[in-house]
């Protein structure tokens, strides 16, 4: 006894739809392109073919399909080279230098013009009058404007001083003029040091001139 043919579609299931008897999209295949040819399809792991790479790039917002390659998305930033280091100007440590050459000769130069003629004029106010044990600061009235001037010399050049050796100090570190920083860091510390020196000198120079001890 023959067997009855099978059924070309499967029994319609309830509700009136039956499901198709073959594939709509064809019998998949597992077959891979031929290597090189750029034009064949990606063969994905269930063995549909898919588009070329790059042929598809879903619209922003969307998720592309399963199975599909996505289009790279281009670069958010392009990367360059490192930019050229800037070169920083040394105005910052040329100034402090000048600060400090000014505050160490200017104010020694104006300090022994003062003492000199403070000395000179003391010296012969003490040897017009008799000799005492204790010294009289009356001696320095003909000469107080040389004093005011020593005074005010050693202020400002203090004051100078003190300012250029913090920029001497700042142009060093942030390396704007680090050489011309430290020597202004230099000079600016010794300062004091040539002031004093040069007063002490030219106010014995001119005590000697004033009361006739040199000849």
């Amino acid at each position: 006894m023959s067997q009855p043919d099978a059924p070309q579609n499967p029994p319609a299931q309830p509700g009136g739809w039956a499901p198709p008897g073959a594939a709509p999209f064809g019998t998949p295949t597992s077959e891979a392109p031929a290597p090189g040819h750029q034009g064949a399809a990606a063969a994905t792991p269930q063995g549909w073919a898919t588009p070329p790479a790059g042929a598809y790039a879903p619209p922003p917002g969307y998720a592309p399909p399963a199975g599909y390659p996505v289009a790279p998305a281009a670069p958010s930033a392009i990367a360059y080279g490192a930019p050229a280091p800037v070169k920083r100007s040394g105005a910052l440590g040329i100034v402090a230098l000048a600060l400090a050459l000014v505050a160490t000769i200017g104010a020694s130069l104006t300090a022994a013009i003062a003492s000199f003629n403070i000395g000179l004029g003391a010296g012969r106010e003490i040897s017009s009058r008799p000799f005492t044990g204790d010294f009289d600061w009356s001696v320095l009235t003909p000469v107080r404007d040389w004093v005011l001037m020593g005074e005010v010399s050693f202020w400002v050049g203090t004051a100078i001083g003190v300012w250029a050796l913090v920029q001497g100090i700042i142009a060093v570190v942030k390396g704007r003029g680090r050489g011309a920083g430290i020597a202004a860091v230099v000079i600016a510390a010794l300062g004091p040091i040539a002031f004093g020196a040069v007063v002490q000198g030219f106010l014995t120079a001119g005590l000697a001139a004033g009361t006739g001890i040199g000849g």
